[in-house]
């Protein structure tokens, strides 16, 4: 096992984190870092996040965020992991990401979610009414959406730039709903094992078992998003990795704040309940030295037969996260400079 080498394509889910004492700019700009950083390695694909209320996260714009992004890059594919629709008229999210593919073309993804990736008052702030704010509507308002790129069912509203400038739509999920209906669509579908583990393979398998080839796929293809935290030993990574489960743990308990310091995370006094709750996080990531994160992952991909691999690292320092993509590539993935 030591010596196998993860040949799916790898790519990243970045959330611009905002560390403690710093700013939400000094955010951005490491995130654009790691994007540069990652394309010279031959990471596949670069996608942030929609989170509002969340002061630990900097990616609350994912369009103007990507647009900035694409300016700043060349190769990389360029993506929403994601965008939520129950926060957004379809025509709004249409017209942005019909802005980017008429940019940039053929290097943008739209992946978008159906949970409004924040608590319900600031979901209405955002929305500013309650109609479209439940997840029922989302099979309506996706339709809506594609409606806009393609332009089948012509109507007073034409989407522009978004008609004919369609990007790469995903569906993203962390139950059996998004799956089952990405497989009917026949849309390519993320599975977010990063936060529900448990769910991965039952989700997986639903969204094979539905799938209809379609326009956009033959056959299904399926990413798995995952933690990794890669450091040149096991203790170190896991050193480093304490933050983001002390950041997760305050944000479920309704405490959100900037993400705390290696330093500060080792000395938070857990209780024995919120210890369980990260070891539970914990389990089927990835976390390591190359050698332990090479055998995780390999077992993930047995596990799931993903198709393709997101990674997400969530560290104080970029330079760490940077380093973590850098060791993954150079040795877990064989090098990684290939294309997909």
């Amino acid at each position: 096992m030591a010596n196998r080498v993860i040949t799916v394509p790898l790519s990243v889910l970045d959330l611009a984190p905002v560390a403690k004492g710093t700013t939400a700019g000094a955010a951005l700009q490491a995130t654009t870092e790691l994007a540069r950083r990652t394309e010279e390695l031959g990471y596949h694909r670069f996608w942030v996040a929609e989170h509002h209320n969340m002061p630990a996260i900097a990616s609350s714009a994912p369009a103007v965020l990507l647009a900035h992004l694409a300016a700043n890059t060349s190769t990389i594919r360029l993506g929403s992991g994601g965008v939520m629709l129950p926060n957004h008229a379809p025509l709004v999210v249409a017209e942005q990401f019909g802005t980017l593919e008429a940019l940039h073309p053929g290097r943008i993804d739209l992946g978008i979610g159906r949970a409004p990736g924040t608590d319900q008052i600031t979901a209405l702030a955002l929305r500013r009414t309650m109609e479209g704010l439940s997840a029922e509507g989302f099979p309506r308002e996706l339709d809506d959406l594609m409606n806009y790129f393609s332009g089948e069912r012509p109507g007073q509203i034409i989407a522009t730039p978004g008609r004919g400038e369609q990007p790469a739509v995903w569906l993203l999920g962390s139950s059996g709903f998004s799956a089952q209906l990405a497989g009917l669509l026949g849309l390519p579908f993320s599975f977010a094992h990063h936060f529900s583990s448990a769910n991965t393979l039952p989700a997986l398998a639903l969204y094979r078992q539905n799938f209809r080839p379609s326009q956009w796929l033959d056959k299904p293809y399926a990413m798995v998003a995952v933690n990794a935290v890669c450091a040149e030993t096991d203790e170190r990574a896991e050193w480093l990795a304490g933050p983001s489960a002390l950041s997760f743990l305050k944000l479920r308990s309704g405490r959100p704040e900037p993400l705390s310091t290696p330093e500060e995370a080792a000395a938070y006094p857990y209780t024995e309940i919120e210890r369980e709750f990260v070891e539970q996080r914990r389990d089927g990531q990835a976390m390591g030295s190359p050698e332990t994160v090479r055998r995780q992952l390999t077992e993930l991909v047995e596990r799931t037969a993903a198709d393709e691999l997101m990674l997400t690292t969530l560290v104080y320092d970029v330079r760490d996260r940077v380093r973590s993509y850098e060791l993954i590539a150079e040795q877990v993935a064989g090098g990684l400079r290939r294309t997909a």
